[in-house]
């Protein structure tokens, strides 16, 4: 990162860069290298580790699929578990269903809080919602001791490096899965799967061995590497293509809808041989 631009590498043969206005803000946590910069194209965006996570220009995207595919097709999701997500987009749309009775959030570095609070206001402005209870602490070991049982599980995190690496093995499924009620999901982010097929396969895979069923959906975010971005799922008992009858999609959404939803799961074939 420069005075003017803020340069992301992926692979040896593709980088992606932004102009930028100025760096609002730059720090080493405990974790993690942590910056907010003001791009002229994406306003501020959050950057960890050299790797842009949100902008505010496009965030509603990831965070609405992130959130409501699981919201608005399980049966009654009173219950809710966010691991990672210190932006507090995926916190902001969560709190949005008046079915939600509590949300428990786990983010292991506090700093990426209360810079998301100070910088970016529009994404972490669900804070105060009296049904959040906030964790501090490493999301793996709050998964592994927890005795509650939460309907829905939403693993918001970063790139599979440094912290964020063990969120996405097998093992962390399986203590997921023991935390999910009878008719719980789990929902994670999975990466591209045109840059990452690796950890893409890997996510769905270790998914699989765990939950009865399986399901990848994709959405197009433009500041990921690639533009195409997929989430994956893992269900216990209810189909998360199928949304719930009687469950009123929330207004004022931007990029979520029921047809959205719907053809979300409709995936390329490209895609579906990956996944056999």
């Amino acid at each position: 990162m420069n005075k003017f631009w803020f340069q992301e590498t992926h692979t040896e043969g593709y980088e992606v860069k932004w102009k930028i206005r100025d760096v609002l803000h730059s720090e080493k946590s405990k974790y993690q290298d942590l910056a907010i910069i003001d791009t002229i194209e994406w306003g501020k965006a959050l950057v960890l580790d050299g790797a842009l996570q949100v902008s505010e220009k496009d965030e509603f995207i990831y965070h609405e699929m992130i959130v409501h595919v699981a919201m608005h097709s399980h049966p009654n999701p009173e219950n809710v578990l966010i691991i990672g997500g210190g932006d507090g987009g995926t916190l902001r749309e969560v709190v949005k269903h008046n079915c939600l009775k509590s949300v428990d959030m786990v983010e292991i570095d506090d700093r990426v809080i209360e810079v998301s609070k100070q910088y970016l206001p529009s994404i972490s402005s669900a804070y105060n919602d009296p049904r959040l209870r906030l964790y501090v602490e490493d999301g793996i070991k709050f998964v592994e001791n927890s005795k509650e049982q939460y309907d829905i599980v939403i693993v918001d995190s970063s790139d599979p490096v440094g912290p964020a690496i063990q969120l996405f093995s097998q093992a962390f499924y399986r203590d997921v899965f023991a935390a999910l009620d009878d008719d719980g999901l789990l929902t994670v982010q999975s990466e591209s799967p045109l840059f990452y097929q690796d950890t893409f396969k890997s996510v769905y895979n270790n998914i699989n061995a765990v939950f009865p069923a399986a399901y990848v959906y994709t959405a197009a975010i433009p500041t990921y590497v690639s533009g195409l971005w997929s989430f994956s799922m893992g269900s216990k008992d209810c189909d998360p293509r199928q949304i719930v009858s009687d469950r009123e999609i929330i207004n004022g959404l931007k990029y979520y809808n029921e047809a959205i939803h719907e053809a979300a799961f409709s995936l390329p074939p490209f895609i579906k041989e990956m996944l056999k």
